[in-house]
């Protein structure tokens, strides 16, 4: 086997029902629920950046989903089709058949608005993950940019992170109350950067401490999420500026601020 060698693995997408078993405010703008059911049975998630579809109730407050076809999710024409939104699985109890899922609320949004009045016993649909991204787990040290919307998948990170792998967290969040605990068996540093008012689609506090980061002496991997203008930002300038090897950066723009266009690099 090569050095730094990527896998991804393709799963069948299975559409599923979950229950709220419980939920909870972990930090002023995170809601953790946990979703449970025999529905579970089989779901499984290789990755820490998986993404599952979860499927909302609509405006009629129905839970309408759609069926599973070549060309991905197809809905009933007679009815208003359930909202759909990208969510990362922060865990998964096989034995208890619980799935937790972390929710950044922020007030709009059918997904934000419905985890904010979840209760148990309400139900939505998911379907996925289709595929899990397996990163090569020779390098010498990972650094893991984010946003408060990447903060459930770089806390699974370092979860799942071997104990003799180095990390470097560079989080940016609302305010100082929207910390979370973060472990690992790995050794890591967790850097929170706290935007204190500023819109998180103007802030550059991400971008500052990715230039400030040293070079480490070995090979490093670079997972960036954040808004997708900015997440292609950073790995510009890692590419172009630091001389880093595409494949040892997987930037992802895990939202779009309004009136932002899609652009290639």
């Amino acid at each position: 086997m090569s050095r730094h060698e990527h896998r991804m693995v393709r799963h069948a997408v299975v559409r599923r029902t979950l229950e709220v078993r419980s939920a909870r405010r972990i930090t002023p703008h995170m809601q953790r629920i946990v979703f449970g059911g025999e529905e579970l049975r089989g779901f499984a998630s290789a990755a820490p950046d998986d993404h599952v579809k979860l499927f909302f109730p609509n405006a009629q407050g129905e839970l309408v989903l759609p069926t599973i076809g070549p060309n991905g999710p197809e809905f009933p024409a007679d009815a208003l089709p359930s909202p759909m939104r990208d969510y990362t699985p922060r865990h998964f109890d096989a034995a208890r058949l619980e799935l937790t899922i972390d929710f950044v609320v922020h007030g709009d949004g059918p997904a934000s608005t419905w985890a904010e009045q979840a209760v148990p016993g309400q139900r939505i649909g998911m379907g996925g993950p289709r595929g899990s991204f397996l990163m090569a787990e020779d390098f010498e040290h990972m650094v893991l940019v984010g946003d408060e919307t990447a903060l459930p998948a770089i806390g699974r990170r370092l979860d799942e992170l071997p104990d003799h792998a180095h990390a470097v967290a560079l989080i940016e969040i609302a305010q100082v109350a929207d910390r979370l605990p973060l472990g690992s068996r790995a050794t890591f540093e967790a850097i929170w950067l706290e935007r204190d008012g500023v819109e998180a689609a103007q802030s550059d506090l991400l971008e500052q401490a990715l230039r400030a980061l040293p070079d480490f002496p070995g090979d490093t991997f670079y997972w960036i999420a954040a808004e997708s203008r900015r997440a292609r930002a950073m790995r510009r300038f890692l590419a172009q500026e630091r001389g880093v090897p595409k494949e040892w950066i997987r930037a992802t723009g895990y939202w779009q601020a309004d009136g932002a266009a899609d652009e290639e690099d």
